[in-house]
Protein backbone atom coordinates (compact mmCIF):
# COMPACT_ATOMS: atom_id res chain seq x y z
CA UNK A 1 0.00 0.00 0.00
CA UNK A 2 1.39 3.22 -0.60
CA UNK A 3 1.38 5.93 1.58
CA UNK A 4 -0.02 9.30 0.52
CA UNK A 5 1.84 12.46 2.41
CA UNK A 6 -0.85 15.29 3.03
CA UNK A 7 0.13 19.06 3.59
CA UNK A 8 -1.89 21.52 5.49
CA UNK A 9 -0.55 24.81 6.89
CA UNK A 10 3.00 23.63 6.71
CA UNK A 11 2.95 20.19 8.07
CA UNK A 12 3.71 17.36 6.10
CA UNK A 13 1.65 13.85 7.12
CA UNK A 14 0.13 10.43 6.72
CA UNK A 15 -3.22 10.02 7.68
CA UNK A 16 -4.41 6.63 6.97
CA UNK A 17 -7.71 4.50 8.53
CA UNK A 18 -10.25 5.29 10.96
CA UNK A 19 -10.73 4.25 14.97
CA UNK A 20 -8.15 5.14 17.53
CA UNK A 21 -5.13 7.45 16.42
CA UNK A 22 -2.22 5.64 16.32
CA UNK A 23 0.59 7.79 16.00
CA UNK A 24 3.92 7.14 14.47
CA UNK A 25 7.28 8.64 14.97
CA UNK A 26 10.40 8.08 12.75
CA UNK A 27 13.96 8.30 13.68
CA UNK A 28 16.80 10.62 12.52
CA UNK A 29 16.94 9.28 9.06
CA UNK A 30 13.89 7.56 9.20
CA UNK A 31 11.56 7.52 5.82
CA UNK A 32 8.05 6.76 5.28
CA UNK A 33 9.02 3.37 3.94
CA UNK A 34 9.85 2.32 7.09
CA UNK A 35 6.60 2.09 8.35
CA UNK A 36 4.98 0.24 5.68
CA UNK A 37 4.35 -2.75 6.99
CA UNK A 38 2.79 -1.16 10.24
CA UNK A 39 0.16 1.24 8.36
CA UNK A 40 -1.13 -1.97 6.31
CA UNK A 41 -1.60 -4.03 9.36
CA UNK A 42 -3.27 -1.61 11.93
CA UNK A 43 -4.98 0.72 8.95
CA UNK A 44 -7.88 -1.52 9.14
CA UNK A 45 -8.70 -0.84 12.73
CA UNK A 46 -6.55 2.27 13.85
CA UNK A 47 -6.16 5.82 12.68
CA UNK A 48 -2.41 5.83 12.02
CA UNK A 49 -0.74 8.96 12.05
CA UNK A 50 2.70 9.67 11.03
CA UNK A 51 3.82 13.26 10.88
CA UNK A 52 7.16 13.73 8.82
CA UNK A 53 9.74 15.60 11.43
CA UNK A 54 11.35 19.09 10.45
CA UNK A 55 14.55 17.03 11.04
CA UNK A 56 16.14 18.57 7.75
CA UNK A 57 14.36 21.95 7.73
CA UNK A 58 13.98 23.50 11.08
CA UNK A 59 15.77 26.36 12.13
CA UNK A 60 19.20 25.61 13.07
CA UNK A 61 18.53 27.21 16.44
CA UNK A 62 15.43 24.86 17.28
CA UNK A 63 17.04 21.66 16.16
CA UNK A 64 16.71 19.58 19.43
CA UNK A 65 14.50 17.46 21.33
CA UNK A 66 12.52 20.48 22.49
CA UNK A 67 12.42 22.07 19.07
CA UNK A 68 10.35 18.77 17.70
CA UNK A 69 8.47 18.42 20.91
CA UNK A 70 6.94 21.67 20.42
CA UNK A 71 6.36 20.61 16.36
CA UNK A 72 4.31 17.81 17.81
CA UNK A 73 2.43 19.65 20.11
CA UNK A 74 1.42 21.84 17.14
CA UNK A 75 0.57 19.18 15.09
CA UNK A 76 -1.61 17.38 17.78
CA UNK A 77 -3.88 20.65 18.15
CA UNK A 78 -3.50 21.51 14.37
CA UNK A 79 -5.51 18.12 14.01
CA UNK A 80 -7.00 17.95 17.49
CA UNK A 81 -5.93 14.55 18.31
CA UNK A 82 -6.22 13.16 21.54
CA UNK A 83 -6.56 9.67 23.23
CA UNK A 84 -3.54 8.31 21.11
CA UNK A 85 -1.79 5.70 21.32
CA UNK A 86 2.38 6.99 20.07
CA UNK A 87 4.37 4.62 18.58
CA UNK A 88 8.02 5.64 18.08
CA UNK A 89 11.82 4.39 16.62
CA UNK A 90 14.89 5.25 17.57
CA UNK A 91 14.69 9.43 17.51
CA UNK A 92 11.21 9.05 17.39
CA UNK A 93 11.10 6.97 20.83
CA UNK A 94 12.98 9.94 22.66
CA UNK A 95 10.23 12.80 21.08
CA UNK A 96 7.56 10.05 22.01
CA UNK A 97 8.95 10.16 25.40
CA UNK A 98 9.57 13.63 26.35
CA UNK A 99 5.59 14.47 24.95
CA UNK A 100 4.31 11.70 26.94
CA UNK A 101 6.15 13.52 29.68
CA UNK A 102 4.18 16.82 29.22
CA UNK A 103 1.08 15.79 27.95
CA UNK A 104 0.63 12.42 30.06
CA UNK A 105 -3.12 12.69 29.41
CA UNK A 106 -3.26 12.41 25.80
CA UNK A 107 -1.31 9.24 25.80
CA UNK A 108 -3.19 6.42 26.40
CA UNK A 109 -0.20 3.69 25.53
CA UNK A 110 3.28 4.06 24.58
CA UNK A 111 5.25 1.84 21.84
CA UNK A 112 9.17 1.89 21.72
CA UNK A 113 11.77 0.48 19.90
CA UNK A 114 15.28 0.97 19.34
CA UNK A 115 14.40 4.74 21.28
CA UNK A 116 17.19 6.80 22.39
CA UNK A 117 16.79 8.64 25.75
CA UNK A 118 19.09 6.55 28.06
CA UNK A 119 22.09 5.72 26.22
CA UNK A 120 22.98 5.44 22.23
CA UNK A 121 25.89 4.68 20.21
CA UNK A 122 25.01 7.46 18.07
CA UNK A 123 25.19 8.30 14.68
CA UNK A 124 24.93 11.41 14.49
CA UNK A 125 28.30 13.08 15.33
CA UNK A 126 30.70 11.11 12.83
CA UNK A 127 27.88 9.87 10.43
CA UNK A 128 27.11 12.99 7.92
CA UNK A 129 30.37 11.80 6.40
CA UNK A 130 30.17 13.81 3.23
CA UNK A 131 30.73 12.50 -0.05
CA UNK A 132 31.87 8.86 0.66
CA UNK A 133 28.70 6.59 -0.49
CA UNK A 134 30.87 3.52 1.15
CA UNK A 135 31.31 4.77 4.20
CA UNK A 136 27.39 5.77 3.96
CA UNK A 137 26.66 2.42 3.04
CA UNK A 138 28.84 0.30 5.85
CA UNK A 139 26.40 2.97 8.76
CA UNK A 140 23.40 2.26 7.14
CA UNK A 141 23.83 -1.49 7.38
CA UNK A 142 25.38 -1.56 10.72
CA UNK A 143 21.98 -0.76 11.99
CA UNK A 144 20.57 -3.69 10.37
CA UNK A 145 21.41 -7.34 11.67
CA UNK A 146 20.95 -8.97 8.08
CA UNK A 147 22.65 -5.99 5.54
CA UNK A 148 20.49 -7.16 2.55
CA UNK A 149 17.98 -4.52 4.69
CA UNK A 150 20.10 -1.65 3.74
CA UNK A 151 19.12 -2.29 0.16
CA UNK A 152 20.63 0.44 -2.33
CA UNK A 153 17.32 2.76 -2.50
CA UNK A 154 17.79 3.53 1.54
CA UNK A 155 21.97 3.78 1.55
CA UNK A 156 21.22 6.59 -1.50
CA UNK A 157 18.82 8.86 0.20
CA UNK A 158 20.69 8.56 3.15
CA UNK A 159 23.79 9.37 1.38
CA UNK A 160 21.79 12.16 -0.82
CA UNK A 161 20.68 13.71 2.85
CA UNK A 162 24.23 13.48 4.20
CA UNK A 163 25.90 15.39 1.14
CA UNK A 164 23.78 18.63 2.08
CA UNK A 165 25.66 21.07 4.69
CA UNK A 166 22.34 22.59 5.94
CA UNK A 167 20.84 19.11 6.63
CA UNK A 168 24.15 17.93 8.07
CA UNK A 169 24.44 20.85 10.97
CA UNK A 170 20.71 19.72 11.88
CA UNK A 171 21.09 16.01 12.11
CA UNK A 172 24.48 16.72 14.34
CA UNK A 173 22.54 19.15 16.39
CA UNK A 174 19.69 17.01 16.89
CA UNK A 175 21.71 14.31 17.64
CA UNK A 176 23.96 16.45 20.21
CA UNK A 177 20.53 17.12 21.87
CA UNK A 178 19.54 13.77 22.70
CA UNK A 179 22.78 12.53 23.51
CA UNK A 180 22.75 15.38 26.31
CA UNK A 181 18.47 14.67 26.72
CA UNK A 182 18.85 11.56 29.34
CA UNK A 183 15.46 10.81 30.92
CA UNK A 184 16.69 7.87 33.80
CA UNK A 185 15.36 10.79 36.11
CA UNK A 186 12.15 11.06 34.65
CA UNK A 187 10.82 7.59 33.38
CA UNK A 188 9.51 6.81 36.55
CA UNK A 189 7.10 9.40 36.89
CA UNK A 190 5.67 7.85 32.88
CA UNK A 191 2.87 5.67 34.25
CA UNK A 192 0.95 4.83 30.57
CA UNK A 193 1.32 1.48 29.68
CA UNK A 194 4.34 1.26 27.38
CA UNK A 195 5.41 -1.96 25.39
CA UNK A 196 9.37 -1.98 24.83
CA UNK A 197 10.21 -3.70 21.52
CA UNK A 198 14.16 -4.61 20.85
CA UNK A 199 16.42 -6.31 18.56
CA UNK A 200 18.21 -8.65 20.43
CA UNK A 201 21.02 -7.84 18.42
CA UNK A 202 20.59 -3.81 18.84
CA UNK A 203 23.95 -2.47 18.11
CA UNK A 204 22.75 1.31 18.68
CA UNK A 205 20.94 1.04 21.57
CA UNK A 206 22.10 -2.19 22.99
CA UNK A 207 19.73 -4.56 24.96
CA UNK A 208 21.29 -3.33 28.42
CA UNK A 209 19.46 0.22 27.28
CA UNK A 210 15.98 -2.28 26.75
CA UNK A 211 16.28 -3.52 30.22
CA UNK A 212 17.18 0.03 31.94
CA UNK A 213 13.86 1.59 30.36
CA UNK A 214 11.70 -1.80 31.26
CA UNK A 215 13.50 -1.09 35.03
CA UNK A 216 12.58 2.48 34.88
CA UNK A 217 9.41 2.43 33.35
CA UNK A 218 6.42 1.58 36.07
CA UNK A 219 4.32 -0.06 33.85
CA UNK A 220 6.34 -1.40 31.10
CA UNK A 221 6.67 -4.89 29.28
CA UNK A 222 9.48 -6.02 27.40
CA UNK A 223 10.12 -8.15 24.22
CA UNK A 224 13.37 -8.66 22.31
CA UNK A 225 13.39 -10.32 18.89
CA UNK A 226 16.35 -12.57 17.97
CA UNK A 227 18.40 -11.73 14.85
CA UNK A 228 16.98 -8.07 14.99
CA UNK A 229 19.24 -5.01 15.48
CA UNK A 230 17.71 -1.52 15.54
CA UNK A 231 14.60 -1.11 13.22
CA UNK A 232 12.20 -4.45 14.01
CA UNK A 233 9.82 -2.57 12.38
CA UNK A 234 11.55 -2.75 9.20
CA UNK A 235 13.68 -5.87 10.00
CA UNK A 236 11.23 -8.51 11.23
CA UNK A 237 7.69 -6.72 10.29
CA UNK A 238 5.29 -9.75 11.15
CA UNK A 239 6.98 -10.36 14.45
CA UNK A 240 6.83 -6.80 15.25
CA UNK A 241 3.32 -6.25 14.64
CA UNK A 242 2.30 -9.55 16.46
CA UNK A 243 3.80 -8.01 19.35
CA UNK A 244 1.99 -4.43 19.18
CA UNK A 245 -1.15 -6.28 18.20
CA UNK A 246 -1.22 -8.62 21.27
CA UNK A 247 -0.56 -5.62 23.19
CA UNK A 248 -3.10 -2.78 21.79
CA UNK A 249 -5.89 -5.41 22.00
CA UNK A 250 -5.66 -6.33 26.06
Amino acid sequence: MALTVKEEKGFRYVDEGTGQTLLLLHGLFGALSNWEGVVNRFAKNFRVVIPMLPIYEMPIKDAGLEGLRIFLEEFIALKKLNTMIIMGNSLGGHVALVYTLKNPEKVTKLILTGSSGLFEDSMGGSYPKRGNYEYIRERVAYTFYDPAVATKELVDEVFETTNSIPKCLRIVAIAKSAQRNNLAAELTTIHTPTLLIWGLNDTITPAMVAHEFNRLIPNSTLRFIDKCCHAPMMEHPEKFNTLVEDFLMN
